[in-house]
């Protein structure tokens, strides 16, 4: 089986879908890989690194689809929203395609995919279970997330973040406070902690304080208790209304005693809560620093500007969106163990094993035979359940 990498092509990805050390596993495991010239460049990895590990570099394009039965991207159709569909033409009935897909933001992309007749898993669909870890690519890239959120509110700052005694007098450590404790939210404080500086955190699920403090951050409790706030793989559910407005008037305190304010929420398929509100904002000290990490899905912070850093009431706001794509080096060399993990499960005597046989194929099978197959997508896009063929 034929594998094909092409050059990322939306603006400013850095990533490749695979790094040169990923290659011979996989030329082990019986795949010949295929390189589009110049697709690691921008990550670190040239052509050269490619070629020794035995990649054949492909010039063309076209040419790279035509000739390969699987590609590999990071940011497909449907997640590059931009330019994602400049590929469209390329691709041909039964060729597979792995990597982000957003099906949930982007469907109408998602059915123009499954027009061309592609065999399409999306990786951001993976069970949260352990023998799936290895090929979470979702976690691997909001742990990249949550640590680069931090180095960069760190660099914005005008203050440092750990505790120092000198002969001028003793600096205080910064407050980093981490709303969302997922992934992400819990790399953050870890990397907050290593900065030096006093970190807490908050979520809705219970179950998340013990994460919290076997960090070293402190677990902020709010005199108030979602509803059913844990769904089956482990991320927060959505709330009412009523919800949200108690939680923003508990969480205004805490946010404005804070010099770092780094928002991680989101909940699949639907717009990010809001959870800072200007007024939150207005109440903070000048000079203060929010991240938020949901910026792509319209933000936690009410005046958040997706893909923008704006400065509010004194109080920096960054809205980098594709957060985990400023540390490409690294982004692509744990995705890649990813896609190769995957690739090894899929595969077997060089043809892709069906869904019914294994619940991570199935789970995240999201387009075959001209159709959007997955029942949880199909479900959450309001499209009727699919007929059993038999």
């Amino acid at each position: 089986m034929i594998i094909g990498v092409p050059k990322e092509i939306y603006p400013g990805e850095r990533r490749v879908a695979l790094v040169p050390l990923a290659i011979p596993n996989l030329t082990k495991a019986g795949f010949e890989t295929l390189m589009q010239a110049g697709a690691g460049n921008e990550a670190g990895y040239p052509d050269v690194f490619y070629a020794e590990k035995g990649a054949k570099i492909i010039a063309d394009r076209s040419e790279l689809f035509k000739r390969s039965d699987v590609i590999l991207q990071v940011l497909c159709i449907g997640a590059n929203d931009i330019n994602g569909e400049q590929d469209l033409s390329l691709f041909r009935p039964g060729q597979a395609l792995i990597g982000f897909l957003r099906p949930l933001g982007r469907s109408d992309l998602v059915q123009k995919l499954a027009a061309r007749g592609v065999t399409s898993y999306a990786v951001e669909l993976m069970p949260r279970t352990t023998r799936a870890q290895s090929m979470d690519a979702l976690s691997a890239m909001a742990s990249i997330a949550g640590y680069k959120a931090v180095v960069i509110a760190a660099h914005t700052l005008p203050r440092m973040f750990p505790m120092l005694t000198t002969a001028a007098g003793t600096i205080t450590p910064a407050r980093v406070f981490i709303i969302g404790a997922g992934v992400a939210g819990l790399q953050a404080i870890a990397t907050a902690r290593r900065l030096g500086a006093v970190a807490s955190a908050y979520d809705v699920r219970p179950v998340a304080k013990e994460q919290v403090q076997s960090l070293g951050g402190r677990f902020v409790e709010l005199p108030i208790e979602a509803q059913d706030a844990q769904d089956a793989r482990g991320y927060a559910r959505a709330q009412d209304d009523s919800f949200y407005k108690r939680q923003r008037e508990l969480l205004g305190r805490v946010v404005a005693e804070n010099d770092v304010v780094i928002t991680t929420a989101v909940i699949p398929g639907k717009k990010a809560p809001v959870l800072v509100t200007e007024d939150m904002v207005k109440a903070m000290a000048p000079g203060s620093v929010i991240f938020d990490l949901a910026a792509e899905r319209g933000g936690n912070c009410e005046i958040t500007v997706p893909g923008q850093t704006v400065i509010r009431h004194g109080v920096t706001i960054i809205g980098q969106i594709n957060v985990a794509g400023t540390v490409p080096y690294h982004a692509s060399q744990m995705y890649a163990r990813n896609l190769s993990s995957f690739l090894i499960n899929l595969v077997k005597d060089g043809k892709a094993r069906p869904p019914e046989s294994d619940e991570i194929i199935r789970e995240t099978l999201l387009t075959q035979d001209g159709e959007v197959v997955n029942p949880r997508v199909r479900e959450t896009l309001g499209m009727p359940p699919l007929i059993a063929r038999t």
